[in-house]
């Protein structure tokens, strides 16, 4: 009884000194990056926008994104660029800068997508994972030969896909990673929300001890927005969020990656019937707009608390935006039962809105959990 006593102090003593190093009155701030796609145009220029923007606020140079965001989210190439932007170089600062991160994808696309051609004909193209895994090994495995796994990171992450053993969402979490099991390569990972069905044979994947294993395809097919995922995350994992209460603890903004079923582009065959090449692009933005909806009731349509950036009705024929078409175009914002406003702020404002409110709350202070590396029971979803 005087040993539960003592042990129970101890841990109340340790747990009031973790807890006066947080603020009460400032949020928890959220970064979350859509899937969809192959060059992130809308998604890359608008996080080069916001580490600059951080960065002439502060007037200093060397400030990055994860020094003012408390946890990451990402799916797909979205994913890609959040674990670039968060990957620890080793010091407890990130490997890339976002520019730097934009211009990895930028230059290497031709080899994180290289195409072939299979079949009698010659006609069918499929992507090699074989080159994407090589060149995402090499560039998250440091001069020392280590190899980044879900711990290396700065700030906490979370990445969904799809488990085709379970059939069920599984999310790659650091908050997990705390227990060998749940703690994977982020080479992996990347790979793992990336296996975009219509581009990829599914990926098989184990953790780095062996005893977890998941054979995934595209996170988007569920999840391709994933700030849900991320604000639930924050929420429930009370182990590294401990003061969070609700929605109104939080500061969220969401990036999304453009829309991918093009406007004018031919939906149904001669029989009226959808075409089979639609169906994803469909698939993806109504999960992502759906997120989107739920999230402005969830915040009650707080505009300050909860911003969406997105590039809507850009597409011209094939050609896409440039970077300052996305910066340039004036927001919209989802309104209840579906509808949504057309905004006087571009997204370049919103977001020179969004990071000059970040730069007033300061850095980013949520310490390591006391519990980073105990033996708990991890947070698991779809496990």
């Amino acid at each position: 009884m005087e040993l539960s006593r003592v042990t129970l102090d101890i841990f109340s003593s340790l747990e009031k000194k973790w807890l006066a190093h947080c603020e009460t009155n400032k949020k928890t701030r959220i970064l979350s990056i859509d899937g969809g796609g192959t060059t992130a145009l809308v998604a890359g220029v608008s996080l080069i926008h916001l580490e600059e923007q951080i960065q002439a606020k502060t007037g200093d140079s060397n400030a990055r994104i994860t020094d003012f965001f408390d946890i990451i989210a990402g799916t797909g190439i979205g994913a890609l660029l959040v674990v670039l932007i968060n990957a620890d170089d080793g010091n407890g600062r990130p490997m890339f800068t976002a520019r730097e991160a934009v211009k990895f994808v930028t230059d290497n696309c031709n080899e994180l997508y290289k195409s072939k051609t299979t079949g009698i004909f010659r006609r069918k193209k499929i992507f090699s994972g074989e080159s994407m895994s090589n060149l995402l090994k090499k560039v998250l495995t440091r001069d020392d030969g280590h190899v980044l796994t879900l711990k290396d990171t700065c700030k906490p992450l979370v990445i969904p896909c799809f488990d085709l053993n379970s059939s069920a969402p599984f999310v790659f979490s650091r908050a997990d990673a705390s227990n060998a099991s749940y703690d994977f390569e982020l080479w992996k990972v990347i790979r793992a929300t990336s296996a975009d069905v219509a581009m990829f044979k599914p990926f098989p994947l184990t953790s780095v001890n062996g005893n977890t294993s998941c054979v995934a395809v595209d996170g988007g097919l569920v999840m391709n927005n994933p700030t849900a995922i991320a604000v639930t995350h924050v929420l429930h994992n009370k182990r590294d969020f401990p003061l969070l209460n609700g929605v109104e603890d939080l500061a969220v903004i969401s990036i999304g990656n453009g829309p991918l079923s093009v406007a004018n582009c031919k939906k149904v065959d001669r029989r009226g019937m959808c075409l089979p090449s639609t169906v994803v692009g469909i698939v993806l933005d109504g999960v992502s707009e759906t997120i989107d909806q739920m999230l402005g009731n969830a915040f009650c349509w707080n505009n300050n608390d909860y911003v969406r950036i997105q590039s809507n009705g850009y597409v011209k024929g094939r050609e896409g935006p440039t970077m300052e078409d996305v910066l340039m175009e004036r927001g919209v914002e989802s309104l209840q039962f579906g509808a949504k406003r057309l905004l006087k702020e571009t997204n370049g404002q919103r977001i020179e809105a969004f990071v000059q409110r970040l730069v007033a709350s300061r850095r980013s202070s949520i310490p390591p959990s006391p519990c980073k590396d105990a033996a708990l029971t991890p947070i698991v979803y779809g496990r």
